[in-house]
């Protein structure tokens, strides 16, 4: 049986610490898919296509396995998408105990909803401190992001 495992964010811009979490799940499931999905609670820097597309040439440029497929959702709800592919478990990358706490109740009710279990992934120490909104701010500033993101991310955010 294969283990398909999905990877949902917004994504907006991947991180280091996201292809970490990435990588890892793509390491321990058969299938990764790597959901880009449409946050209300955030306004959006760059367009969902876009994303994608950072997250496939970040992929590979850290030369991750073969396993991982990119996509977004913008239908209904995570749970649908991954009954729809077949997945049994939603990875999440944890920064922290802000993180447990606001991915708790989601897990539990992803799990009532439609049996799909949540596996939380430790960030590494590295990466624990970096976020999309940090990135975002720190671009819109002018700094330099090249540590917190994949190069492919850095050279479009310097070229925005």
């Amino acid at each position: 049986m294969s283990r398909i495992a999905v990877v949902p964010g917004s994504f907006d811009p991947v991180t280091l610490g996201h292809i970490d979490v990435i990588g890892r799940a793509a390491n321990i499931f058969d299938e990764v898919h790597v959901l880009v999905v449409h946050n209300p609670a955030k306004a959006a820097l760059l367009p969902i296509a876009q994303r994608v597309s950072l997250i496939e040439q970040s992929i590979a440029e850290a030369d991750l396995p073969g396993n991982i497929k990119v996509t977004s959702w913008s239908v209904g709800l995570l749970v649908d998408y991954c009954t729809e592919v077949g997945a049994s478990v939603i990875v999440k990358g944890i920064r922290s105990q802000i993180d447990v706490a606001y991915e708790t109740p989601m897990a539990i009710v992803n799990r009532n909803l439609a049996g799909v279990e949540t596996v939380f992934l430790l960030t590494s120490p590295e990466n624990a401190h970096v976020s999309s909104s940090l990135v975002r701010q720190v671009a819109g500033l002018g700094g330099d992001v090249a540590p917190y993101v994949p190069r492919a991310v850095a050279d479009f955010l310097q070229r925005g």
